[in-house]
C-alpha cells in the first residue's frame, strides 16, 4: 500500500462520517469537508500523532460559478465559434455553493501533504478562520477575503491586502468586470488622486479569418 493510501485510510478510520469525500488524483490526497466542521478537524489533521500536519503552507479561494458549463461545445474551430467570448450565457446553473476555501497542509514529522476543501455558506460566504491553530493563516485569509469576497470569522484583522484603498468588488469572483468599476487618475485641478466611474465601453476582441490576401493563395506571383 502506497503512502497515500495508507494516509487515506488513516484519515477516513479517524475522521469517518466527518468528511464529505475523499479523492486521490495526481499523486495528491483531498479531503472534502463541511465549513462547521473546519476548526474541530484541523485540529485533529495538526495534533493527532498519525498526522501531525503542522504546517499550513497555501489558502486560497475558489469561486465554483457557473462551474461545469461549457461555453465551446465543439471539437473545431468553426465560424461561429467565437460567439462564445461574445454571447453573454443564459441559464447558466450555479453551485449550491458557490465558494469554497482550499487548504494546503504539510507534515514536516511524516513528509505527508494533504489538500482540505471546505464551502464558505452564506451571502457574503462565511467560514471560520484557522488562525487558531494556524497563525500563518493570517494573510492568507486576507488575501481570499480581498480577492473572492469570503469572510473568515473570528479573524482579527480581517481587511483588503492586495487592492487599493477604496476598491470596489471582489476581482477574482468570475462575475467580476473586466473592465473593472473604478479607475484612479491624478487630477490637476484638485491637486490629489480621483477615483472615478470606469468609463471604458466594454468589447471583446473576436479574432478575424483574412480571406482574399495573396499571401494564403497559391498564387506567389
Amino acid at each position: 500500500m502506497s503512502d497515500l493510501q495508507t494516509l487515506s485510510s488513516q484519515i477516513q478510520d479517524t475522521l469517518k462520517e466527518k468528511i464529505v469525500s475523499l479523492n486521490i488524483a495526481c499523486s495528491e490526497l483531498t479531503i472534502e469537508i463541511e465549513g462547521k466542521n473546519l476548526l474541530e478537524i484541523c485540529q485533529i489533521l495538526r495534533d493527532d500523532p498519525l498526522f501531525r500536519f503542522e504546517m499550513l503552507m497555501d489558502l486560497c479561494g475558489v469561486d465554483y460559478l457557473h462551474y461545469g458549463l461549457s461555453e465551446w461545445t465543439t471539437f473545431s474551430a468553426t465560424k461561429t465559434g467565437f460567439s462564445r467570448g461574445v454571447d453573454a450565457i443564459s441559464a447558466a446553473p450555479e453551485c449550491a455553493s458557490r465558494f469554497a476555501v482550499i487548504y494546503h497542509l504539510l507534515s514536516v514529522s511524516h513528509n505527508h501533504r494533504l489538500r482540505v476543501r471546505a464551502f464558505a455558506v452564506g451571502d457574503p460566504p462565511i467560514i471560520p478562520s484557522v488562525m487558531s491553530i494556524w497563525n500563518s493563516a493570517s494573510w492568507y485569509e486576507r488575501e481570499a477575503f480581498d480577492l473572492f469576497g469570503i469572510l473568515f470569522a473570528e479573524h482579527p484583522d480581517l481587511r483588503r491586502i492586495l487592492t487599493d484603498y477604496g476598491f470596489i468588488g471582489h476581482p477574482f469572483r468570475k462575475d467580476f468586470p473586466l473592465i473593472g468599476n473604478m479607475e484612479m487618475r491624478y487630477s490637476a485641478a484638485e491637486e490629489r488622486v480621483v477615483y472615478e466611474p470606469v468609463n471604458i465601453s466594454p468589447r471583446t476582441l473576436v479574432p478575424k479569418t483574412i480571406r482574399n490576401d495573396n499571401r494564403y493563395s497559391g498564387d506567389k506571383s
